[in-house]
C-alpha cells in the first residue's frame, strides 16, 4: 500500500480513537478507513488490467502458531476471501502453515489487516469474561468464530461498495477474472484439494466475539506491510499479544 494511502488510513483511525469522539463519529472514521483500503484494491486491479506487470499473481506462506491456531487460521481465511485471495491450510508443528495465493496488492492488504486484527482479537479476548462454569477454551474458540464471521462480512460489504462506486459491471468483470486466475494458480499447485469439514463449537462466546468484530478497526493502524516479493514464499509466524 502506498505511503500516502497508509497515512490517510492512520489519520482516520487516530481520529476514531480520540476520546473526544462520539461513538457515531468514531464509527464513521473507521468506515472511511475501510473504504479507502477497498478502493485501493479496485484501483490496483484496474491498473493491472492495463499493465499486468504492475500487480502479478503471487503466493506466500503465513505460519499460524498455537494457542488457538485453527481459530487464527479461520480469521486469516475470513480476511483473505473477501479480498480475493485464497488460502490452503497445511498442518505445521502444533499450528498451521497457511499458503496464500493472490495478486500482490491483495496479498499486501490481507497481510496488513490480518496482522492488525490478530492484535485486536487478542485484546478483545483478554477483556471478555468467561461465564462461570464454562470451559475457557470453548468460550474463546466460539468468541473468535463470531469475531471472524463479522469481520469477513464487513470486508465483503466494503469491497462490494468499492466496486459499485468504481464503475459497476465492467469493474466486476475485471475482478472476476482476477479471482479466476488466482483459483487456477491454486489448482496448479494443489490439484487434489479437499474441503475441511465444518467445526462444531460448544462455547457461548460467539455473540461477544461478533460484537467485537463490529467494533474492530479494519484499516491496520500502526501496521506497515513488510517489504517482500510478491512471487515465491515468505514464512513468518502470526503476531500479536499472548492469547490468554
Amino acid at each position: 500500500m502506498s505511503q500516502a494511502m497508509l497515512a490517510k488510513v492512520r489519520k482516520l483511525l487516530a481520529k476514531a480513537e480520540d476520546p473526544a469522539c462520539t461513538p457515531q463519529e468514531s464509527a464513521a472514521f473507521t468506515a472511511k478507513a475501510t473504504e479507502l483500503i477497498a478502493r485501493y484494491g479496485v484501483d490496483r486491479a484496474l491498473l493491472a488490467a492495463r499493465d499486468p506487470t504492475t500487480d502479478p499473481v503471487g503466493d506466500r506462506v503465513v505460519e499460524v502458531v498455537a494457542p488457538y491456531a485453527r481459530d487464527k487460521a479461520g480469521l486469516l481465511a475470513a480476511v483473505a476471501d473477501p479480498l480475493r485471495c485464497r488460502c490452503v491450510r497445511r498442518r505445521h508443528g502444533d499450528g498451521f502453515a497457511m499458503h496464500l495465493f493472490g495478486f500482490a496488492s491483495d496479498l499486501e492488504r490481507v497481510d496488513l489487516l490480518f496482522t492488525s486484527l490478530l492484535v485486536q482479537a487478542a485484546h478483545g479476548l483478554a477483556a471478555a469474561g468467561v461465564p462461570a462454569g464454562e470451559h475457557p477454551a470453548a468460550f474463546r474458540r466460539s468468541w473468535l468464530a463470531g469475531f471472524a464471521q463479522v469481520v469477513g462480512a464487513r470486508l465483503a460489504a466494503a469491497e462490494a461498495d468499492a466496486v459499485a462506486d468504481s464503475g459497476g459491471p465492467s469493474v466486476a468483470l475485471v475482478l472476476a477474472d482476477r479471482s479466476d486466475r488466482v483459483q487456477r494458480r491454486v489448482a496448479e499447485v494443489y490439484p487434489r484439494l479437499r474441503t475441511a469439514a465444518p467445526r462444531r463449537l460448544a462455547g457461548t462466546g460467539f455473540g461477544s466475539g461478533a460484537a467485537a468484530g463490529r467494533r474492530a478497526d479494519l484499516g491496520g493502524r500502526e501496521v506497515t506491510p513488510a517489504a517482500r516479493p510478491a512471487q515465491g514464499l515468505t514464512r513468518r509466524p502470526s503476531r500479536g499479544p499472548p492469547w490468554g
